[in-house]
């Protein structure tokens, strides 16, 4: 079997979802040819309360910041859960990262 991703039920997953502000960009090539390729963003979550949740949009879905006021509601556009396995000796470890084609304010 080929896990590629999980496709969450937003509702009960994430609850209501509302604009954070901050943002990472990743970057990809190296020297005057680096460009970006994402942005991840933080939303807050009225169901996942401990920790922000993180969500990663293409660059072409725009910048956030631009559009968006801090706690603004926001619905994710095809949202995808991915697990990223590493090691470090001779532990592994997991970290999942929430993927999206974009969010929008409603």
């Amino acid at each position: 079997m080929d896990l590629k991703y999980v496709i969450p039920e937003v509702r009960e997953t994430f609850g209501q979802l509302t604009f954070a502000g901050n943002f990472s960009e990743t970057r990809e090539g190296s020297g005057a040819n680096r460009k970006v390729v994402s942005r991840t963003y933080d939303l807050y979550s009225d169901v996942q309360r401990a920790d922000n949740i993180q969500v990663t949009i293409p660059v072409a879905a725009g910048e956030k910041n631009d559009t968006l006021e801090p706690f603004d509601r926001v619905q994710l556009i095809n949202p995808r859960i991915a697990a990223v396995g590493y090691r470090i000796g001779e532990a592994a470890f997991v970290n999942y990262t929430c993927l999206a084609d974009d969010f929008i304010k409603i």
